[in-house]
């Protein structure tokens, strides 16, 4: 069982990163996984055409596709863009059995804000981790939940981290990972003992700074994430394309 997860696209008329999508999708076609999440920041500046675009490259795809959104999003056009019947009324939450892994999506935009928030969302959460209690779970977030130590980044993170570890706690091992983006970098960490990743991104990658006085290049290609369950066991790919 693969899940391909991809995220920060930023599509829009003045850039090239919906070819640098269908470089990652082409790439894929020798995985052929059986699923892909989206992880949020489709397009910039409400690109309607980009959504389009992006629905168009996607729903080519031979295997099942989910979508959450991110701070950059419009989710009123991407529910236009993006017929679902996974995504929840209120929100665009998902929460999918697929072959034996239950993959869950929390949309945790906040409107006309970057940063983002999991606590009013958590009684959904909990809701799907007490159910089919022998299925595991892979948890999917735009918004990363642990500080990645670029300052401008985690001034805008998801808010509720701790609240969501707790939550966690009260069902050991049932989550194996937390799968976000946000930040345009690959990085890795955990939250109450669940490993917890930051995907790359498909726009230009942010640099690996600190806040120091001086900020490194950064030339990374488009990047993706593999997360591989077999024989009861996760593991995570960070690739490069």
């Amino acid at each position: 069982m693969i899940v391909a997860q991809l995220t920060d696209i930023h599509a829009a008329p003045d850039n090239d990163n919906l070819a640098r999508l269908a470089r990652v999708l082409e790439w894929l076609e020798f995985i052929q996984p059986d699923a892909l999440v989206v992880t949020g920041d489709l397009v910039d500046d409400d690109w309607f055409a980009g959504y389009a675009a992006i629905a168009s490259l996607l729903k080519g795809q031979p295997w099942s596709v989910f979508l959450l959104p991110g701070n950059a999003d419009n989710p009123a056009m991407m529910r236009a863009c993006w017929e679902s019947d996974v995504w929840t009324p209120e929100a665009l939450h998902f929460s999918v059995g697929v072959k034996g892994l239950r993959l869950i999506g929390i949309d945790t935009t906040l409107k006309g804000q970057a940063e983002g928030s999991v606590v009013e969302h958590l009684p959904w959460l909990e809701r799907q981790l007490a159910g089919d209690e022998a299925m595991p779970a892979l948890l999917f977030l735009h918004h990363h939940l642990f500080l990645s130590g670029i300052p401008t980044m985690d001034q805008i993170m998801c808010r509720g981290s701790h609240e969501l570890a707790t939550l966690l706690t009260r069902y050991p091992g049932r989550t194996l990972a937390i799968a976000t983006g946000h930040v345009h970098r690959p990085i890795g960490s955990q939250l109450a003992g669940v490993p917890a990743y930051i995907c790359g991104s498909i726009c230009p990658a942010n640099p690996a700074w600190f806040g120091g006085e001086t900020v490194p290049p950064v030339n990374d290609p488009p990047a993706l994430m593999l997360h591989r369950f077999y024989d009861g066991q996760l593991t995570s790919h960070f690739i490069c394309v």
